[in-house]
């Protein structure tokens, strides 16, 4: 397939009558703004809403500018069509465009079976769309082959926090009780850049006298800001924390009663962080003895401590262990189940709490049920009116379900994601892309991955539907509509209507978000994320509800969901009020009891050699978002974030002959990509760091590792081993 496009006509979308209340398009903080109608051809400016308590009225560069890709030139206007191999993509009308994604998929199915079609979601999209994708996937298409982007994302934390609580919410309490705990981990995080309305609930935390512990190979922007960095070795964080737990056991710092009351399988793990000895973890980690000592004093000193992840340790093939060890070091200090105490995981993308409950996961059906669960499939088929064993198993994971193109799976339906730039190993990826005999691509611009489709289909941007999000938080909002798309343009779910009538199902895909909403609810009821109780006028009355948040029992079942909210399951008549907090009474297990996890450390999956020295890890900067495929479209945030970079030790720049801004070739066993240097004493000598939101020669992503974590199926994008060189040096 070629990557050759006609070009699209960007037309700007109409503006509102009035101001709107509704959240940023980006990341999972899910700030607050109003979008009201703005002079000239821009269609909509961001005025500040305060009233939100998350963000208060700030934002960062990339909300302040989001409205900048709604009018943008070079978004899809039309659909795109390439009418012979190899050949361009041309512009088509709606119906030519979506009876080719017909045949296209029919045809793979006709020919190979129903998991000859894959379905490829993204964790931004809303919760209504990632719960309409997988019904679509597995009732039309009858496929099993459906994973999402945000297995690249919060997969590991999930699975770490399934095992120890019995229950996966990125955070168990309001971002607000940051601010008021003692003392706080922040491993592998960089919210300062990643996040930067958040950076004030560490700051007021450090006002009111806690303590903030920040782990990471580089001085980044968040660590300047704490009271003490640990630098470990990329690939570590496993034995770092298990250095940790050692210390609190010999040091007699364990809760005993806490883990005799709430806990289970604690000889177990304390066994095998016994193992860990603190001059074994400094060899492992280069974190020194007595800066390790320090870090357990100041979380254990505190009269509350949390600990909270982000992707430095989850991204790794570790990573369910790692995130494991961080929650067994909460749950041995009793610093779980308590107010402001717990582990929580900073998730990343704008729904990547949503986009991992309601089905567009490979094994997963609404409401965060398990697909291989009898029970979870009989009552999902109930909603959806068919059979239970019509449903397909457990697919692939994201990786793996790539990986698989053009070979099991022939056809592939795609929205929400730019794996061309997003996934390990880009490069093969690619290359899977192009093998494939059909692909259909939904998104805003044409992005690298919609380059490479047969079927490019214009979908609607955030500010132009309505549908909820999830946050970080757990917290269900509400974006709404404020201006329409321009002609030419659907939503996703009136794609998904159009497809699925011409595939046979005339009912059962409604095109109306809150109606697709509705069914959600029933679909959730009983399940571990239960929205059953939350509606539309919830949202918007009490500015976001937490899951879980249960409704009122049906006259026909006990696990269908009432109507406007329902009373509380207690039988009161006032609706349930949602859960801000969790695990204060009992953890969400069998028992009620939180499980320790008997990890111990092992190496990445790629160790540095003579022929690779070096540590590669990946990330962002505050002004590109993901991919880039939005934010790279926004000249603002081009000025302050134009290309990628090389980051690494004055010490290995002098050693290599390079200077700052010289581009430096960086090679893995999977790559190379060339990129300016960027010289700095605040990474640790034997590591670089590469951003990830560019295509082309400095496409980080060339050189990651897609080694799985052999739980969550997460790939181990933030440590393998390089090289670096002269961009003039063999490679």
């Amino acid at each position: 397939m070629s990557a050759t496009t006609a070009q699209p006509t960007g037309q700007v979308p109409q503006a509102p009558a009035a101001a709107v209340d509704t959240h940023c398009p980006y990341c999972a903080l899910q700030c607050g703004m109003g979008l009201r109608p703005a002079a000239g051809e821009e269609g909509v400016e961001v005025i500040e809403r305060t009233a939100f308590d998350v963000n208060r009225g700030a934002l960062c560069g990339k909300g302040r500018t989001a409205p900048a890709v709604l009018s943008s030139r070079v978004r899809l206007t039309g659909p795109l069509v390439r009418r012979r191999a190899g050949g361009p993509l041309e512009p088509a009308g709606w119906d030519e465009a979506l009876d080719r994604v017909v045949a296209g998929l029919s045809t793979a199915r006709a020919a190979h079976g129903p998991d000859a079609v894959g379905v490829f979601g993204g964790g931004g999209l809303t919760n209504e769309k990632a719960y309409a994708l997988g019904k679509f996937a597995r009732l039309v298409l009858g496929t099993s082959q459906i994973d999402y982007n945000g297995r690249f994302c919060m997969s590991s934390a999930a699975a770490a926090l399934n095992r120890a609580f019995g229950l996966d919410r990125g955070l168990p309490f309001p971002l607000a009780d940051v601010a008021r705990t003692g003392c706080v981990i922040l491993v592998g995080a960089n919210p300062a850049d990643t996040m930067p309305p958040a950076l004030r609930y560490f700051t007021e935390l450090r006002e009111r006298g806690g303590k903030l512990i920040v782990i990471d190979p580089r001085r980044t922007r968040t660590a300047e800001h704490a009271d003490l960095h640990l630098a470990p070795r990329p690939g570590t964080d496993l034995a770092l924390a298990l250095g940790m737990l050692h210390l609190v056991v010999a040091e007699g710092r364990v809760d005993t009663d806490f883990v005799a009351a709430r806990t289970s399988g604690w000889e177990e793990a304390r066994a095998a962080a016994m193992a860990h000895w603190p001059e074994l973890v400094e060899r492992i980690t280069g974190v020194p003895v007595p800066a390790l000592r320090e870090a357990v004093a100041l979380f254990c000193d505190a009269q509350s401590s949390m600990v909270l992840t982000a992707r430095g340790p989850e991204q790794q093939s570790k990573g369910t262990d790692t995130v494991g060890a961080w929650i067994n070091l909460c749950l041995a200090t009793g610093r779980a189940g308590r107010p402001l105490s717990g582990y929580g995981c900073l998730t990343g993308q704008g729904n990547g709490q949503g986009g991992r409950e309601h089905g567009q996961k490979a094994d997963q059906l609404p409401g965060y049920r398990r697909l291989d669960d009898p029970a979870a499939r009989e009552h999902v088929a109930r909603v959806w009116g068919v059979d239970p064993g019509v449903l397909p198993g457990p697919g692939r994971s994201a990786y793996e379900l790539l990986d698989a193109l053009g070979r099991d799976v022939r056809a592939l339906l795609l929205t929400g994601s730019n794996p061309v730039v997003s996934a390990p190993r880009a490069a093969h990826v690619e290359e899977r892309l192009r093998s494939l005999d059909f692909l259909a691509v939904c998104d805003v611009v044409l992005s690298e991955t919609a380059a490479l489709a047969d079927v490019v289909l214009p979908v609607a941007q955030w500010a132009e539907e309505t549908g909820t999000t999830t946050s970080l938080e757990g917290r269900v909002l509400l974006r709404r509509r404020a201006l329409d798309a321009p002609p030419g343009v659907r939503t996703d779910l009136e794609v998904l209507n159009a497809l699925a009538a011409r595939l046979g199902w005339e009912k059962g895909f409604p095109a109306d978000p809150e109606e697709v909403f509705e069914e959600l609810r029933r679909a959730s009821a009983g399940g571990p994320a239960d929205y059953s109780g939350i509606t539309y006028r919830r949202i918007a009355e009490e500015d976001g509800v937490f899951w879980p948040c249960p409704g009122a029992p049906e006259a026909g079942g006990a696990d269908e969901a009432g109507t406007a909210g329902g009373p509380a399951v207690d039988g009161s008549t006032a609706p349930h009020p949602g859960t801000p907090r969790l695990f204060l009474d009992r953890f969400a297990t069998g028992d009620g009891r939180a499980r320790f996890a008997p990890v111990v450390h092992r190496p990445s999956a790629e160790e540095p050699d003579a022929d690779h020295p070096l540590l590669l890890t990946t990330g962002r900067v505050p002004a590109q978002y993901q991919s880039g495929a939005q934010t790279r479209r926004v000249a603002e945030l081009n000025d302050a974030a134009p290309g990628p970079f090389v980051e690494l030790h004055p010490r290995l720049a002098e050693r290599i002959g390079v200077a700052e801004g010289e581009p430096v070739a960086v090679v893995s066993r999977r790559g190379r990509a060339v990129a300016p240097a960027r010289i700095t004493p605040g990474i640790r000598p034997d590591t670089v760091f590469m951003p990830f939101h560019w295509p082309g020669e400095g496409r980080a992503n060339t050189l990651t590792n897609p080694a799985l974590d052999p739980v969550s199926r997460m790939p181990e994008f933030k440590v393998c081993a390089v090289r670096v060189e002269r961009a003039g040096g063999s490679g």
